[in-house]
């Protein structure tokens, strides 16, 4: 059994083989660059752990997982836009170094080489792999689309929230270690079981990555700190502060998402601490954990098997970037 550190290193040295031709160079120099620039490499390694939940890791489960990666960069990049975030793992994003054009035709071409990664898979496989991915990337694109609805209305509700980052965070996970068990030979039942585990997992780092987006150390998180808040990004954060608030508090929050003062992040985050969504976050963070944790149980492997997974776990809703 690898741990995810040990993966992480093997995986990153096979995807740092170069993905693209050198031409056109006003592209491919920014699909470089993205790519260049790292990142946790998450969603591979859990592909690859899925795998080797069931059995020795195989050749195809290299072309899923670097398929998956390069999807999620894909998802990044057009986010980024979407976003107008300046930064992406601590250095300047794409649309903002290379222009939007460009930042929209690199994310394209990402797309295109994810498939052309599937397509290298055996035909025992791929017939399972292609519809499982494809679903998840159309609800990717759902969940993007659900997110920047949201920026528009103040009544989003908890179960809204948990439903978008579902599908813009949460099944890519699952898909991920899906992919991976498919590859592996895993049953149904346990396949559901991993799925699940990947579901439950994605919303318990998306509390943290709220969390983090909030109050988290820039020198650290990689990111804008309070880039949700200008953006008006409804987070778990600022729901459940709109339904706990004191009616000051709230109408101020409400005063806030309508107006872009030089202090806004700082005012919101003093409205949070009155509301205590500090702690309350770092619990329901905890739940979903638990809940994850609990579907790795139920996968009938042995325990041992399912050690680097826990860790992984334990590793997305503690750290602090």
């Amino acid at each position: 059994m690898h741990s995810f550190s040990d993966l992480s290193a093997l995986f990153n040295e096979r995807f740092a083989v170069k993905q693209f031709p050198a031409q056109p160079v006003g592209l491919y120099e920014a699909t470089d660059y993205f790519l260049q620039i790292g990142g946790k490499r998450i969603r591979p390694v859990l592909c690859l752990l899925g795998n080797e939940l069931f059995d020795d890791i195989r050749p195809d489960a290299w072309s899923a997982a670097t398929a998956i990666e390069l999807f999620h960069n894909f998802t990044l990049i057009h986010d980024d836009m979407m976003d107008k975030a300046p930064l992406r793992r601590g250095v300047a994003t794409v649309h903002t170094r290379f222009g939007e054009n460009t930042a929209l035709l690199a994310g394209d071409v990402m797309m295109i080489q994810a498939y052309h990664w599937l397509s290298k898979i055996s035909g025992v496989s791929q017939p399972l792999l292609l519809p499982l991915f494809n679903r998840t990337a159309t609800e990717v694109c759902e969940g993007q689309q659900l997110d920047m609805d949201f920026e528009q209305r103040t009544d989003v509700q908890l179960d809204e929230y948990l439903h978008m980052i579902k599908l813009k965070t949460s099944v890519l996970l699952a898909c991920a270690l899906q992919m991976g068990a498919i590859i592996g030979g895993a049953g149904q039942r346990n396949q559901e079981l991993i799925y699940s585990f990947g579901l439950q997992l994605g919303l318990a780092f998306q509390v943290q990555d709220d969390y983090l987006d909030a109050f988290g150390d820039p020198e650290k998180f990689g990111k804008q700190v309070g880039g949700d808040i200008l953006a008006n990004k409804k987070t778990f954060l600022l729901i459940h502060a709109l339904q706990t608030a004191s009616p000051s508090d709230k109408q101020s929050l409400l005063s806030l998402l309508q107006s872009t003062p030089s202090d806004k992040v700082d005012q919101v985050l003093a409205i949070y601490r009155n509301c205590g969504i500090d702690q309350w976050a770092l619990s329901l963070k905890q739940q979903f954990l638990d809940k994850a944790l609990d579907n790795l149980e139920q996968i009938a492997v042995l325990s041992a098997r399912k050690v680097p997974l826990r860790e992984l776990a334990a590793y997305l809703i503690q750290r602090d970037v």
